[in-house]
């Protein structure tokens, strides 16, 4: 199992020192990449929950680039209709370039409806523009001429260029609990990427996953599993406190990442500033003190 780790660019202990210091940390000790998450305005009505600061993510991952030479460079993920299609394509494709091809693109399509309305974008559409933004975004990376006429995505004779690196393109990874994430997952997706599953959750998913892509003629195995799960660790009396999944004593978080193993999940990404509750009073030291332990106590199990 792979692990990876996401970068403190929002809430309270966001700062160009933080991600640096966590970026650089994170690839030293080995964990597989580095993870934003994506608000380009935070409503008032969530601001107690992702904070009033947030980087914007894109720009973020083209400085981690910079601070790190070989960790991958994630999204946990780009809200898909809040950007015109070809700049996010244009995006990606340079920072894959520039980063040496380390770029992983985990896409959405919201769920913040005021976020929606700031920006102009119809809420309700999400879903549709989103199938259609991700179809485009591979007809660009991949095709030398590329060309695409959709209801709500037109362009043709022009000129895209650089390419990704990644071939045939950057790996795209669907976020999302849902059936609707699952069947986009298995239309347009490498990896099916749900928040914060139960095993159960994850088992009936990729069983889901499983039927879609044989209805698709699709090999399900082309399509991974990766789950994303706060993270922290408690000792003494507080560590046999009955909490959700990879909170609590080393032995615990062992035996819970085992389970989602056994399920069919390849890679946990690791909020350890964020998420729940319990994370609320983190700091960028308790964070990278936390980091550090799971690779110390945590990662040699999972080889």
């Amino acid at each position: 199992m792979k692990f990876g780790l996401s970068l403190p660019h929002f809430r309270h202990i966001a700062s160009p020192d933080a991600i640096r210091r966590v970026a650089q940390r994170a690839e030293a000790l080995g964990y597989d990449g580095i993870w934003v998450s994506d608000h380009i305005v935070v409503p008032h009505s969530a601001v107690a929950r992702f904070g009033g600061v947030f980087y914007e993510p894109l720009t973020v991952l083209g400085f981690a680039a910079a601070c790190t030479s070989k960790i991958r460079l994630g999204t946990t993920v780009i809200i898909v209709p809040y950007r015109n299609p070809l700049v996010t394509a244009k995006v990606f494709a340079t920072l894959d370039v520039l980063s040496g091809g380390r770029v992983i693109a985990g896409m959405g399509v919201g769920s913040t409806e005021d976020e929606f309305k700031a920006l102009g974008v119809p809420f309700r559409e999400r879903g549709a523009l989103s199938d259609e933004y991700l179809a485009a975004f591979k007809v660009l990376w991949t095709q030398p001429n590329p060309a695409f006429h959709g209801q709500h995505v037109r362009f043709e004779e022009i000129a895209f260029e650089p390419k990704p690196i990644q071939k045939p393109h950057i790996p795209l990874w669907i976020g999302g609990n849902s059936r609707r994430a699952i069947r986009r997952a298995a239309a347009f997706g490498d990896c099916w990427h749900p928040t914060r599953p139960l095993v159960e959750d994850v088992k009936a998913g990729i069983a889901y996953l499983t039927q879609v892509c044989g209805q698709r003629g699709r090999e399900p195995k082309s399509v991974s599993v990766a789950v994303r799960q706060p993270l922290k660790f408690y000792d003494g009396a507080e560590a046999s406190v009955k909490r959700r999944p990879l909170l609590g004593s080393p032995q615990k978080i062992i035996e819970e990442l085992g389970q989602y193993q056994e399920a069919g999940v390849g890679y946990a990404m690791l909020d350890t500033f964020y998420s729940v509750p319990e994370l609320e009073q983190e700091t960028v030291d308790s964070m990278l003190a936390t980091i550090e332990r799971f690779a110390t106590e945590v990662m040699p199990n999972f080889p």
